[in-house]
């Protein structure tokens, strides 16, 4: 729509134009199902100028006034924004309008629960949606108090910023909430949660010595799942860890967790009203894995209460900075605070081949990207601003040193405090903590793009002594920088039947494509040599021949978690590039997984191992291949210890795979009970998914679907059967899944999400085939007509990547060629053609052999 993406130009000149001092913001959400009124009243100076604009996505708008002057809604605003003229330097304006409730997960989010039909809504602003519910200067650097009073039914829970308080009647069973003023803070972290929501309360000392109220909230029908206790002893881990490191007390007046339905992402760091997905409220089993990034979830929130709501970046481009901060705080905090002691392992296995895959895409682009408007960022939520910024600043931690990094961070909060920043004002605070200049390490790691590849050259004497010991550094063409880098290598031999580490050494390795390590010649050469021993490094590795033949051989036999997962991620890495066949691949995981101990390491593994069958592998090769790992997997859960965490995951990726009449028989005999797993329970869940199998293979069809619906009609039900129904192997399934997605704007987004994952979820891609046309026919049209997230579930989700073919890929070069303009919406097309185009490459070195 017009009006509606910002640019980064807009922004800066109303920021030099305006300062925002305080919003007076009053709802009233008793107005119906689909709208609610909004007025708010904004008191700001006016520094050179005597015109701008306000950001509103309205449905009407019924009044504006300007310092007392009244202005013609319909003169001033397009639904979108609102022109302000005639100020002075002191403005005071009132906008009084109707917005819309969403079913999309951004702005006012409206959910009925299926269970008992209440109403729940909660906010989702991040990037640019508190416009969707107030009228807002809507960017960072505008920070101001907010101050909400709402109305709403008298029975319902409400949830901000500020400590809830003592609501008062409103008549016909209303009752009005009247929110103190919040510090200064961005408009993007307000927030306001509403419903008959469920909660429990504790509290705890800060370090400041003021008593901090806490609260978890989930719906009523969710209620019973939630483990608050456990909640609330790692939120108290979090607090206690993060306010001795930064030196700087929590900052806000309480901290409140909510669990809200159909929620687009992990969680959101609202200011003391923080956010989550219910599918971190367990009402089945789930993996190790899940509960450990739970816990990291709830500590990358809590670290953002300091690292983005007290402190924010002044635009876009340092988004990296917020997100990055929160997965390396996260990470480091969960390690060290908590029981999940091995969570650098989950996030070498999790968000460093995030980071990898996303850094070797034509879309990749410098940590500190280049943001012109909204569109800019919202394609950047990835894993580049994530992951790969969280392993830079673990780089930097290590580059400067650790107490230096904690030291350097407590001087920004306190210098900074509730304003806006640059990457440059962090950067200086570490360099004077540290002593280092770091001007040439950011224009090296920050300012492009790509990732580098380190490989050892080792020489040895007949006695096997090292002669010589280099590490050799390429990078991509397209990204040529070389990198300094902080990095250990690791020397592994014989202990009994493991490997363990029996030296290391930490190095600086110049940004020069080969380094000498004088350190370690003279000493024997070890059984496996491993570079980035502790993962301190951003790089793909490599082994020399000797190691690689050991690491392949004895990887389950490699004691530290940590280094497994360096090589499982330089086995699957080494897979993508086409450099490993992928029938090797397999070989390496289905020889190996059954002694793998931590739990994401797994999770990630399997997923890697079952996308290699699906579309690594050469096409001609598929269909034994998938066989092969579906008879794999039953045997490994059949084998696995029972109740074990592996035992579980065996069992879910095998239904993910199955392909034969056994395979059928061995779901079926579990989902019914005539099969059965010592101490593996099939609970709701676990049915779903033993379904989709069923389904996948044309053994189950829409009677069972909406027979096991009925049985759970809850909203994890219905976001099932919707994925189950697009999981139907027929061509008349998967047509009727695209349709709806493309043109039922009823869908919400959970349900679009879960869609997309059953349509791409084939044995036989063929089934596919006849979409392709109509998906790049509708493209623009979703683009243009549909939000930002639920145009991106669709482009994403529905695209027919289970093909992985030439004439896929020859349909999207087309698509793109005709459609040079949106470069968001080319950006996600060409990340769909680079997978197809990676998966190509794959077939032809996996048909080599």
């Amino acid at each position: 729509m017009p009006g509606e993406n910002l640019t980064r130009l807009e922004a800066q000149e109303r920021s030099s134009l305006i300062a925002v001092q305080s919003y007076v913001v009053a709802l009233d959400l008793t107005t119906g199902p689909e709208t609610f009124r909004s007025t708010t009243t904004i008191e700001f100076t006016a520094r050179g100028g005597t015109e701008t604009f306000l950001d509103a996505i309205t449905t009407a708008v019924h009044s504006v006034t300007v310092n007392g002057t009244t202005l013609a809604p319909d003169a001033v605003s397009d639904n979108t924004r609102i022109r302000l003229e005639g100020l002075v330097e002191h403005n005071v304006v009132t906008v009084d309008a109707d917005f819309a409730y969403t079913n999309t997960g951004e702005g006012l989010h409206r959910f009925v629960d299926p269970v008992d039909g209440e109403v729940y809504l909660y906010s989702q602003f991040e990037v640019p949606d508190s416009r969707r519910v107030f009228a807002v200067f809507e960017q960072p650097d505008l920070k101001a108090t907010f101050q909400f009073t709402v109305t709403a039914p008298a029975d319902w829970a409400l949830v901000s910023n500020s400590p809830t308080p003592v609501p008062t009647p409103a008549g016909d069973g209303a009752a009005t909430w009247a929110f103190d003023p919040t510090p200064r803070i961005s408009s993007y972290i307000t927030a306001l949660i509403a419903g008959p929501y469920q909660s429990v309360h504790s509290e705890l000392t800060s370090s400041s010595g003021r008593v901090i109220p806490l609260g978890i909230y989930a719906r009523k029908s969710l209620f019973g799942y939630l483990d608050a206790d456990y909640i609330f002893e790692k939120t108290r881990q979090g607090f206690a860890y993060y306010e001795q490191k930064f030196g700087y007390p929590y900052p806000f007046a309480k901290y409140d967790q909510l669990f809200v339905p159909e929620f687009n992402a992990g969680a959101m760091e609202n200011a003391g009203a923080v956010t989550f997905t219910e599918t971190y409220v367990f009402r089945s089993k789930v993996t190790d894995a899940i509960k450990e990034r739970r816990v990291v979830t709830i500590l990358h929130e809590l670290a953002h209460m300091w690292f983005g709501d007290l402190v924010t970046m002044k635009w876009w481009n340092d988004l990296w900075l917020n997100e990055s901060f929160a997965e390396w705080a996260s990470t480091i905090a969960t390690a060290e605070a908590t029981e999940w002691t091995e969570a650098w392992a989950t996030f070498q296995a999790m968000e460093k081949s995030w980071a990898y895959r996303q850094d070797q895409l034509p879309s990749t682009h410098p940590v500190v990207a280049t943001i012109n408007d909204l569109e800019d960022v919202q394609v950047n939520f990835d894993g580049i601003t994530y992951a790969k910024g969280g392993s830079v600043l673990k780089q930097l931690a290590a580059w400067v040193g650790i107490d230096e990094f904690f030291a350097g961070v407590g001087n920004y909060f306190s210098k900074y405090e509730y304003g806006n920043t640059e990457l440059t004002d962090l950067l200086a605070e570490l360099e004077l903590t540290s002593g280092r200049d770091l001007t040439g390490w950011a224009e090296k790691w920050l300012e492009t793009a790509g990732v580098n590849t380190l490989k050892p050259e080792i020489e040895t004497d007949a006695a096997g002594t090292i002669t010589a010991f280099r590490i050799i550094q390429t990078a991509a063409p397209e990204q040529p920088t070389l990198r300094p880098h902080r990095l250990a290598i690791g020397f592994y031999g014989s202990d009994g039947a493991t490997l363990v580490r029996t030296h290391r050494v930490e190095l600086d390795l110049d940004a020069e494509a080969s380094t000498e390590v004088a350190e370690l010649v003279g000493l024997a050469r070890p059984e496996l040599v491993l570079l980035n021993d502790d993962d301190l490094a951003y790089a793909k590795i490599r082994m020399d021949p000797a190691s690689l033949a050991v690491a392949i051989a004895r990887l389950s036999q490699i004691e530290d978690p940590l280094a497994r997962a360096l090589v499982w991620g330089s086995a699957w890495d080494s897979t993508r590039d086409a450099e490993v066949a992928a029938s090797d691949y397999l070989d390496l995981v289905l020889g190996n997984i059954a002694s793998e101990t931590e739990s994401t390491t797994m999770r990630l593994t399997l997923t890697q191992l079952v996308q290699a069958a699906h579309v690594y592998v050469a096409p001609e090769k598929r269909e034994a291949a998938i066989r092969r790992v579906g008879d794999a997997l039953w045997s490994l859960a059949q084998s696995a210890a029972a109740g074990s965490d592996a035992q579980f995951q065996f069992v879910k990726f095998f239904a993910t795979t199955p392909s034969t009449p056994e395979h059928a028989a061995a779901l079926r005999g579990l989902l019914d009970g005539s099969v059965a797993l010592p101490g593996l329970e099939i609970d709701t869940d676990l049915s779903w998914e033993l379904l989709d199998g069923l389904v996948l293979l044309g053994e189950a069809d829409e009677p069972e679907i909406a027979a096991a619906l009925e049985k759970d009609n809850t909203a994890n039900g219905q976001q099932a059967a919707a994925r189950a129904r697009a999981t139907v192997p027929t061509a008349e399934a998967k047509k009727s899944a695209l349709d709806a997605a493309l043109n039922d704007e009823t869908i919400p987004n959970a349900l679009l999400r879960n869609m997309g994952i059953g349509f791409g979820h084939v044995n036989d891609p063929a089934v596919l085939e006849p979409l392709v046309g109509p998906y790049f026919d509708a493209l623009t049209t979703v683009w243009t007509r549909r939000s930002y997230k639920i145009a991106e579930y669709t482009i994403l989700g529905f695209y027919p990547g289970s093909l992985a073919s030439q004439a896929l890929a020859d349909a999207t070069n087309a698509w793109l060629d005709a459609h040079p303009g949106i470069p968001a919406l080319r950006r996600l097309v060409i990340e769909c053609l680079a997978g197809v185009e990676r998966a190509l490459a794959a077939q032809e070195r996996d048909r080599r052999g």
